[in-house]
């Protein structure tokens, strides 16, 4: 077997070893690069490329809809934010829109740093309960 490129042994071990709460913050990561990707190779003319890594957003969305806990209340508002951005960007891609995808990354940013949050504000909790403060 030949060797493997050490940056992607890494990325790979960071996705096995993630807590689902790391998870969720690389999903939104993950999206907010490929829609960036996508309005760069928009604004290039290069509409294969601006679909791959739109199509790739997308596919993301998808997934945070799809791992929703629909028993919590709060999922059924993020299920539709998320089907309202899914089609934004599906909008963006069809019609070469860069400021829609403006709209998209504001609302991604805006969920990237609320989740961001709620692990920080949760790792201190548990720190706290664990005996160590």
């Amino acid at each position: 077997m030949a060797l493997s490129n050490p940056y992607q042994s890494y990325q790979q071990n960071s996705v096995n070893t993630a807590s689902p709460g790391d998870l969720t913050l690389m999903l939104y990561n993950g999206c907010l690069k490929f829609i960036t990707l996508g309005k760069r190779a928009m604004e290039n003319g290069d509409i294969q490329e601006k679909n791959n890594n739109l199509l790739k957003a997308q596919n993301i969305i998808h997934e945070l809809m799809v791992t929703l806990n629909m028993d919590v209340a709060v999922s059924k508002d993020l299920l539709a934010l998320y089907d309202y951005l899914n089609r934004q960007l599906i909008e963006a891609n069809l019609k070469n829109n860069p400021a829609i995808l403006d709209e998209v990354t504001e609302f991604v940013t805006d969920f990237r740093n609320t989740w961001k949050e709620a692990i920080q504000l949760n790792r201190q909790k548990q720190f706290t309960q664990s005996g160590q403060a």
